[in-house]
């Protein structure tokens, strides 16, 4: 069944998709909020950059985001000039590219809870005497609980199915960045398909898995 390699792919790519989405809704719970009550110019271009993964290629991604954390890139350059090294070829640089990646998956359920929350019940807020923070937190983020249900649940899937991605930034390094997806590329390239297979079906029942409590313990969910 599962090899020690492939139990050590499988805790990282956890503890990956774990962090990944703890970060995401932190930072994306702002932007969504934005996002859904603005009426910026800079709306269309902001929502744009969020969902730019959707259609881009996770190689391109990969490929950018390692320029711009390599030694010559800013982002290098910053965390070399604060004493950290580089991110590249570590797991806190597949931190950095799975929340790139994964950040539209999390935003976009987000924006639309939000936008489905409305006006009215912060304008009750409001005329209670609640302050813009106390309403955000006691009226907007109760009612989007369905919403965030599905960005936790959408962040940490696609954060465990990356592979262009963490392969370009992370590379195949044993315990640091050998994710489950790489893992089974490993396997397949070695010819061992019954190692490839345990994982890859294991990835189907992850998947759908997710898939069900999407669909089925979240009822604010709506048919298309």
């Amino acid at each position: 069944m599962f090899d020690a390699a492939d139990l050590q792919a499988i805790w990282l790519t956890v503890r990956l998709a774990g962090l990944t989405t703890l970060v995401l809704l932190v930072v994306g719970t702002p932007i969504a909020w934005w996002l859904a009550r603005t009426g910026s110019r800079w709306k269309g271009p902001v929502g744009a950059v969020v969902a730019l993964p959707i259609v881009l290629p996770p190689t391109v991604l990969g490929f950018y985001l390692l320029l711009l954390m390599g030694p010559h890139g800013p982002v290098g350059q910053f965390t070399q000039w604060i004493g950290i090294g580089l991110l590249p070829f570590t797991f806190w640089g597949l931190v950095v590219g799975s929340v790139c990646y994964s950040f539209p998956f999390v935003v976009q359920p987000l924006q639309n809870a939000f936008e489905a929350v409305g006006d009215r019940p912060l304008e009750v807020a409001a005329t209670l005497g609640a302050r813009p923070l106390d309403a955000f937190f006691s009226v907007a983020v109760p009612l989007a609980k369905p919403g965030f249900l599905t960005a936790t649940v959408l962040g940490f899937a696609h954060t465990v199915g990356e592979f262009g991605v963490v392969l370009m930034i992370g590379g195949n390094i044993p315990g640091q960045t050998r994710v489950v997806s790489v893992q089974i590329y490993d396997h397949v390239e070695a010819l061992e398909y019954a190692q490839a297979h345990w994982l890859s079906a294991g990835m189907v029942v992850f998947s759908f898995l997710v898939l069900l409590a999407l669909y089925t313990l979240n009822p604010g969910r709506k048919r298309p």
